[in-house]
C-alpha cells in the first residue's frame, strides 16, 4: 500500500510509502491529510511513561513547502501500461478487450509517415488490427476508430499507474477527473 503525496496545492506529486509519509509526519513536513489513517507505524516503549510510541499515517498527505518543479508538468508520460489502461485493455478497431500482452500501442498516423508518440496519436489495439493497418492511414486501410485518443489529467495519471488504491484515494483523485474519462465508465 502506498501514500499519495499532494504539493500544498492538492496536485498529485507521487506514490510514496508508508514510511517516507511516516517521516514526513514526524518532520513536520506536512501541510494538511484527508482520509482515515491507512497504517499505523510503531515505535518503542518510553521509559518514563511506559507507552509505545505510534504514528498514524493517512492515506493522502500534502507536503510542505514550494510547489516542485514537476507540479507544474501538463501532462503524464506516456507508456503502454497506461495507454492500455486509459483504453481499457480493448482494441481501438474491433473492440476485443483483451489482456495487456496482446496488445500494442498503435499510432493514428504511423511514425514513419511523421506521427509523433504522443496522447494524441496513440491508441490501444490488438496484434492482428495494427498489422493490419501496417503504416497506412487508417482511411487508407479501410478502417476506423471506436474511440478517440485523450491525453489523461494529472489526476488520471496516478489511477493509470496501476497501484492499488485505497477508498479515499480513489475518491480524491475521481473527484478531479473530467466526467468525459473513460476511467469513470
Amino acid at each position: 500500500m502506498d501514500v499519495l503525496q499532494l504539493d500544498i496545492s492538492g496536485r498529485p506529486q507521487a506514490w510514496i510509502s508508508v514510511r517516507e509519509a511516516a517521516v514526513m509526519v514526524v518532520c513536520d513536513a506536512v501541510a494538511w491529510t484527508l482520509g482515515e489513517p491507512c497504517a499505523v507505524l510503531r515505535g518503542g516503549i518510553q521509559r518514563a511513561t511506559g507507552r509505545q510510541s505510534r504514528i498514524e499515517v493517512p492515506p493522502i498527505i500534502a507536503a510542505r513547502g514550494n510547489i516542485p518543479s514537476r507540479a507544474w508538468r501538463t501532462e503524464p508520460a506516456l507508456t503502454n501500461a497506461k495507454l492500455f489502461a486509459r483504453d481499457r485493455y480493448v482494441c481501438a478497431y474491433c473492440g476485443v478487450r483483451l489482456a495487456e500482452d496482446e496488445l500494442t500501442r498503435e499510432h493514428i498516423q504511423p511514425t514513419s509517415r511523421g506521427g509523433r508518440d504522443h496522447w494524441m496519436n496513440c491508441i490501444t489495439a490488438c496484434r492482428s488490427c495494427n498489422h493490419r493497418k501496417g503504416s497506412r492511414l487508417c482511411h487508407e486501410a479501410g478502417m476506423s476508430l471506436l474511440y478517440l485518443p485523450y491525453v489523461p489529467s494529472l489526476h488520471e495519471d496516478m489511477i493509470l499507474r496501476g497501484r492499488r488504491i485505497l477508498l479515499d484515494q480513489m475518491e480524491f483523485l475521481l473527484a478531479s477527473v473530467p466526467a468525459s474519462s473513460r476511467l469513470h465508465g
